[in-house]
């Protein structure tokens, strides 16, 4: 399909942009670009313009739990955010531990969405994400997995962890790891810290997960493999993240808009919809983290996608799940950091397009010639509230429901195609 858009902002600069057959033509300032015949023209009307975003930890929740989420409304939230590829986590029922369920996942998505976005599974690393025996990484790979991981469960065992690296790197593929001593997070609920002393909750210390950290990078230092830190919610897990960069560790890391802009007070009046996992931290947690993530500690940023039916998060603070819905609210809340002078434009396009395009080894638009037209327009200046009815979503369960926020993904295309 061909289309001229013309008229948009990227990286404060008027752009026009050609694209024929589903790739990107041409792309320059305004006025530069020629229009080619028998295309379709587009005024951006000075929206941002961004290539389409990768989110690469999403829970879509089907088989098993289509009652939260399945792979239709996951992904139309995901076309409506701005996401052009979402990589979907393998705590499914069945567990995504085998071909059959990665391919039926797979050949969803493309018989729902034939233009995009696109699923990408994320294969469990043991056997019914119970850490003792290892999936069939090969079969899982082949099938259409890209990574692996052991999803919202720890690797106890720093022999299997080992084991899995390496079985991973023989077919090109990376572990993703959730970093938390179990023994340390039991029955806890929050951070611990002084909120959770004040309203009598038990809480899970920031130690626990940055003793996980620790033993990663230094197993991915000894092997010389590759390993993926997955949603860092405190300063001493990106202290130790730092340290493996400067040791020349093949470390990477993600983090989401939730620690960036939120802390532990916000579970100081039992709100179950900030209850997630790793918990909310503390202010200085939430600063140090903004400055690993300009610095490229941090390598991108995550949605964590973790949708909940209403009922199960309406109950006290202790009985709720863990989990926050991020997919419909990443770009405008990303966007947020933009209007704080903590991140730039180009920062998000690094964080969620170019740097986890080059990790998962997936495609991208770099709106150069013959990359695939993926791209969607965001106009900063619509306000909108946050409710069931403004969300793609089968789920509500977020900190912002019922706030105001700034700035709304408008338009999104993939392939030249337009998906929302």
């Amino acid at each position: 399909m061909n289309l001229f858009l013309h008229n948009a902002l990227y990286d404060g600069k008027a752009v026009d942009l050609s694209i024929r057959d589903g790739r990107i033509a041409c792309f320059g300032p305004s006025g530069s670009v020629q229009i080619p015949e028998e295309t379709e023209s587009v005024d951006a009307k000075k929206r941002l313009l961004f290539p389409s975003f990768i989110d690469a930890h999403v829970h879509l929740r089907e088989p098993g739990f289509e009652y939260k989420e399945d792979i239709a409304s996951g992904l139309k939230a995901a076309a409506h955010g701005g996401f052009g590829a979402v990589m979907c986590m393998a705590n499914t029922r069945p567990v995504n531990d085998n071909a059959g369920i990665t391919k039926s996942m797979t050949a969803k998505a493309a018989l729902l969405f034939p233009h995009g976005p696109r699923l990408h599974p994320v294969g469990a690393a043991s056997i019914g994400l119970e850490g003792k025996e290892m999936a069939p990484l090969g079969e899982l790979a082949d099938a259409g997995c890209v990574a692996f991981s052991n999803d919202g469960h720890s690797v106890e065992s720093a022999d299997f962890m080992r084991r899995i690296m390496e079985y991973a790197a023989d077919f090109g593929r990376i572990i993703i790891d959730h970093c938390e001593d179990a023994s340390m997070a039991k029955g806890a609920h929050m951070n611990e810290g002084v909120t959770s002393a004040r309203i009598g909750v038990k809480g899970q210390p920031d130690v626990g997960e940055s003793i996980q950290v620790a033993r990663d990078i230094l197993l991915a230092q000894y092997l010389d493999l590759p390993v993926h830190i997955a949603h860092v919610s405190c300063r001493r897990a990106a202290d130790l993240i730092a340290w493996g960069k400067a040791q020349g560790v093949r470390v990477t890391a993600e983090t989401c808009p939730h620690y960036l802009l939120l802390d532990d007070s916000e579970l100081a009046d039992f709100n179950s919809n900030a209850k997630t996992n790793p918990p909310l931290r503390t202010p200085e947690d939430r600063e140090a983290l903004r400055l690993a993530v300009k610095s490229g500690v941090i390598d991108i940023m995550v949605t964590d996608h973790a949708p909940h039916a209403p009922h199960e998060k309406e109950c006290p603070l202790d009985e709720a799940p863990n989990g926050l819905t991020g997919l419909d609210l990443a770009v405008s809340l990303s966007y947020e950091l933009v209007r704080k002078n903590i991140l730039e434009e180009k920062d998000l396009i690094r964080l969620w397009s170019a740097e986890p395009a080059r990790i998962f080894k997936l495609s991208v638009n770099r709106f150069q010639p013959g990359d695939p037209a993926d791209f969607f327009l965001f106009d900063p200046d619509v306000s909108w509230k946050v409710t069931p009815e403004t969300l793609y979503s089968k789920s509500c369960n977020t900190p912002w429901l019922g706030r105001e926020l700034k700035g709304k993904v408008c338009a999104h295309w993939m392939g030249g195609v337009k998906i929302a």
